[in-house]
Formats: C-alpha cells, sequence, structure tokens
C-alpha cells in the first residue's frame, strides 16, 4: 500500500507505483514519477519532468528536479531521469538538463550519492557510482559506472570521469579520468591504476597485468609522442578487453586533456 503522510503535500499530477513512502512534509509535484517501492524520508522536495526508479531511497532535505542554476536556462522543457535502487542521502541536488545539452540529466541504477552531492544540469552518471560527501559535478559531466568520488571533490564542467576510476577526497578535476585510474590533487594527478577496486570486482589477472602494462607504455615512457603511444599501446594489447576500453576513452575527440601523471623532476 502507498502511504503518504498527512503532513505531505502530494500534486494530481504526480504519478506513484506501488508501495511508495512519502514521509512528512515533503513537496512533490509537476510530472513526477516515483518507482514501486520508493521511499521520500521527510523534508524531501522532489518537482519538475523527474522520474525516479523503483527501489530508491531519498533522505531528508534533498531537492531533485528543480531547474538548473545555469543562468542560459530559459525556461525550455527539460528533465531528470533518475534509475532504480538508488540511495539519495540528505541535502542532494540533482537538476534537469538544458538545450544546450540535450535537455536532460540521467542517473544509472545502484548509486550512492552521499550528503551535500550536486549533480549539475545534462551530467550522465552511470550505475555504481558513489560519491561521497560534497563532491560536485559542473555541468555536461560523465560519470561511467563503478567511478567512487571522494569528500569534496569538484569536477569541471564537460570532463569525463572513467569507468571503474577512484578520484580522491579534496580533488579539483579539471581534465579527463582515465578508465581505471587513481587522481588526486588540486589540480588532480593520474597517480596509478586502481588496483585495488579492480582485484575487489574480480578482474581477471591477465587482464590487469595487461593493463598495468599499457599503462606504463603510453603513460610513464617518453619514447615516442603521445598520441604514438596510445596507438602503440593498441597494437601491442589488441586482445585485452581493458586496454581497449581505456584507449577507446583517450582517442574520444574532444578538447579537453587528460590528467596524466606528474612530471619526474628529470623531466623523463
Amino acid at each position: 500500500m502507498t502511504d503518504v503522510h498527512s503532513t505531505a503535500l502530494v500534486a494530481d499530477t504526480v504519478k506513484l507505483g506501488r508501495n511508495v513512502t512519502i514521509g512528512p512534509y515533503c513537496c512533490v509535484d509537476g510530472n513526477v514519477v516515483l518507482g514501486d517501492n520508493c521511499r521520500l524520508d521527510a523534508h524531501v522536495v522532489v518537482t519538475g519532468d523527474t522520474s525516479i526508479g523503483a527501489d530508491t531511497r531519498i533522505f531528508p532535505f534533498a531537492s531533485i528536479g528543480h531547474i538548473s542554476q545555469d543562468l542560459k536556462y530559459d525556461g525550455e522543457l527539460v528533465s531528470l531521469e533518475i534509475g532504480a535502487r538508488n540511495t539519495i542521502r540528505e541535502h542532494v541536488t540533482m537538476n534537469p538538463g538544458t538545450s544546450n545539452g540535450g535537455a536532460v540529466t540521467r542517473v544509472g541504477d545502484d548509486n550512492l550519492f552521499m550528503v551535500g552531492v550536486h549533480v549539475a544540469h545534462d551530467c550522465v552518471v552511470g550505475s555504481n557510482v558513489i560519491m561521497a560527501n560534497n563532491a560536485t559535478l559542473g555541468g555536461h559531466v560523465s560519470v561511467a559506472d563503478f567511478a567512487i568520488l571522494g569528500g569534496l571533490v569538484g569536477v569541471h564542467q564537460f570532463s569525463r570521469i572513467g569507468a571503474h576510476s577512484f578520484v580522491g577526497a579534496g580533488s579539483l578535476v579539471t581534465e579527463d579520468v582515465i578508465p581505471f585510474g587513481m587522481v588526486s590533487g588540486n589540480r588532480a594527478i593520474l597517480g596509478g591504476l586502481n588496483l585495488v577496486g579492480l582485484k575487489r570486482r574480480d578482474f581477471d589477472r591477465n587482464e590487469i597485468n595487461a593493463l598495468r602494462a599499457a599503462y606504463k607504455d603510453v603513460f610513464m615512457t617518453q619514447n615516442a609522442t603521445f598520441q604514438d603511444r596510445v596507438l602503440r599501446a593498441r597494437e601491442t594489447y589488441a586482445e585485452s578487453g581493458l586496454v581497449n576500453q581505456m584507449i577507446d576513452f583517450i582517442l574520444v575527440e574532444k578538447s579537453r586533456g587528460y590528467c596524466l601523471p606528474s612530471p619526474s623532476p628529470s623531466g623523463a
């Protein structure tokens, strides 16, 4: 049975799935769709053209679906799509898209957004992502599956965070983070591969070894241009799925650069 607290305000335009729980002093309006077994704790606000998948729980004082903070937004029809089984903790904010970014912000399944996380307009967040307290995404950011962002991380607009990567707490990310990479610092510097994450997720040992070798060839040698090293790694490790995923990410044509290792004092 759907359970709506007597102090909650739920507009007639809202569509509720089965066994939805809406707690005290929540406000839900607009073209909101809440999937089966969704739970909104006290003082949650959900508005706009927002859909939220089944078994998602939203904690107090989250603000979901209010219009973008982008000053170029001019009232166009936009939406926010949130998948299933997400945990959205206190004071999280998520905004819909804008006409400059496809008019939609998308969030996948099984994510954890800790206290104070911000997902800005036109972002695309995959599945099984963890964003720790007060991590912030600028507009048009993409975060791929299984990425982990530590507390107080700031990600610059239009940046990409690759799958299975790890961004250390307090980092300012102004360039792309390769899949499986581990970055930290202000500005964020590539410190190696997220080997702990790869092992925890039971990737094949041979695949991990190939990825480590390819990483060294691409990022830790200076015997050719960066582009040449990338293309050579693609040929050398053509049979490795993990390496191909990293190389495909790097070869996407875009203006933003990549988080790179800090140069050695000798310049090698």
